[in-house]
Parts: structure tokens; sequence; C-alpha cells
């Protein structure tokens, strides 16, 4: 396992590692997007990820870097959906077992999706704290494998290989998106966008409900979020502190977005992509209609990340 930040050679094995488990995913424009948006954009499709998200990449390789021995006791994790599932997934193709901690609040269809993968769900209180002790508690009674969602070089590395796949798909551009969360994806799309073209600028997209990389950025230390009341439930988590020490060296610009402009970006890309994308995948491209200045004519590229949605509670 890494113990320390991915190298590019790390984020090139992770890739090798995880290719039979996961799918290359497209990339997608759209000529009226653009007109909208003033840029010229390049959708990384991760909503149409094994999962329906970015998290199987992670996963995948945190959980295949084990060695078959070492696997028989199961992985744990703790995950508002899209995570769990991942776990679960990559852990049933290894042969082996998934225990899933999830808040009592988690929607419905990735509760269901993660009981479909064979792994058991355990519940617990919507915050941070519980997640984690209910984790720990597992990990206790099972002797299983503790898979962090994001603060873990592992997943970092695998969850880079989405931006590494985009990048080597387009040609120059100019900068790139992602949601931030706990960072996970952030920090492995800062570090390969470093490690393939260091002129290439890294910006994230935050709801303003829980701006804890943009407060932390600033402040030079973790500030924890002090709310999780957003419509992008990917997004709750405060960032991790191997995923701050990554983003510190990296990103440009954290850009935050209200729960409206969220929702407003959420269903234009259903009305004009005619794709299905969850809110927390909304984030980045809400942030860019909101700071058209900072990406006037670039070629921009926006991490997708997921599509895992309760139809029977769509905000629009």
């Amino acid at each position: 396992m890494l113990t320390s930040p991915p190298s590019f050679s790390d984020i090139k094995r992770a890739h090798q590692r995880i290719a039979q488990y996961i799918i290359e995913t497209p990339v997608m424009t759209s000529k009226n997007i653009d007109e909208i948006a003033g840029c010229h954009i390049y959708f990384k499709c991760e909503n149409f990820q094994k999962v329906g998200a970015f998290k199987m990449r992670g996963a995948a390789n945190a959980i295949f870097s084990y060695r078959p021995e070492e696997r028989v006791n199961g992985f744990a994790c703790h995950s508002s959906g899209n995570h769990g599932q991942a776990v679960a997934l990559a852990a049933k193709l290894a042969g082996s077992k998934a225990f899933v901690v999830m808040p009592k609040n988690a929607t419905k269809v990735k509760v269901e999706a993660v009981k479909g993968y064979d792994a058991e769900v355990i519940f617990c209180e919507p915050n941070d704290q519980s997640r984690s002790q209910a984790c720990q508690d597992v990990v206790d009674r099972t002797g299983a494998i503790l898979i962090h969602p994001f603060d873990n070089y592992n997943i970092i590395a695998g969850q880079a290989t989405a931006a590494k796949e985009l990048i080597e798909e387009t040609d120059d551009l100019d900068c790139i998106i992602a949601p931030v969360g706990g960072g996970g994806l952030a920090a492995g799309t800062s570090l390969i966008a470093h490690y393939l073209d260091p002129n290439m600028e890294v910006y994230l997209g935050e709801p303003e409900e829980v701006d804890d990389c943009y407060q932390s950025l600033k402040a030079g230390k973790i500030i924890p979020n002090k709310s999780s009341d957003t419509i992008a439930d990917g997004l709750k988590t405060t960032i991790g502190q191997k995923n701050f020490d990554i983003l510190k060296e990296h990103v440009k610009e954290v850009f935050t977005v209200s729960e409206q402009e969220i929702v407003d970006a959420m269903k234009l890309i259903w009305e004009r992509m005619k794709i299905v994308i969850e809110p927390s995948c909304a984030v980045p491209f809400a942030a860019i209609l909101k700071n058209p200045e900072a990406f006037k004519d670039k070629r921009v590229g926006v991490i997708l990340t997921g599509g895992n949605v309760d139809l029977t509670k769509l905000p629009f």
C-alpha cells in the first residue's frame, strides 16, 4: 500500500491494475453548452462508470492492491453511497465481502445498490464522528480491512485515472475542474494534471453549504464543516488530511456555488446533453457558469462524477 502521495508511476500502475474492472468512460461535448458557458467544455462521463460513479476506480485500486490471502476477512468502509457501492462491487470481484456503514439519511437508491452487490449495510447517525466510529466497530468485530473513502493514497491514485484518461483523450486542455468533498478525486486530479502538464490550471467546485475545502485552503489548515445541509450528498464530508496536503500544492482556486446554482446546472445538463447526473456531479459545471471570466474561451475538462439519482426525489 502507498505510504506517500502517488507518483506518476504509481498512477500508471493503478491504471493498469484496475483496467479490467472499470470502463474507460467517454468524453462528451455540447456546442449548446459551450455557447451558454462561453468556453469549450470536455465532460469526462464517470456517470457511465461501473456503480454509476468514479468511485469504482479508487476502490478497485485499493482492494486489488491486497494479496488474495489478505482479503479473507473482507473490507469495511463508510459512505453516503457511491464509495460503498464501489467497495461492495470491488470486494465481490476480488472474491471477498464488504461491510458498508451508511448514514441513516442516505438515499434509498444508493442503499439498495450497495445491498445489491451483496454487502452488509450498517446504519449510523449522519455525521463524520458517527460514521468513523461505526466503521471502526465493524473493523474490530470482523477483522475487515478499512478502505477509507478518500484519505488513502491508493484511493487517490485510483481516482486520478479518470483525469488521466480525460487529459490523454483531449488536446491541450487549459484547465480542469472537479468537485471536492473528502478530496480523493480532487487530489488525484490535481496530481495527474501536474504530472502530465504542469501548466494546466486545476480548479475545484464546492457547495457553499459545505465549503470546508475553500475555508481550509484560505486558512492554511483544515476547517471542518459546520453543516451537512446540501443537495450534493457526495460532497458533505470534510476534506481529508492527505488530500488537503496535496491540494495546497496544486490547486489554483476553489469556487463555491449555491444550492440553486447546483440544481440549475444539473437540470441544464439533463436537458441539453440528455444524460443523468447527480447533484454532486453538477457542482463543477455550476462553478463554470457562475465564474465565466475565469473560463472564458478556455478548453476546460470537467469530471462528471456520477449519476446515481433517486428519481422519486428530483429537485426539478
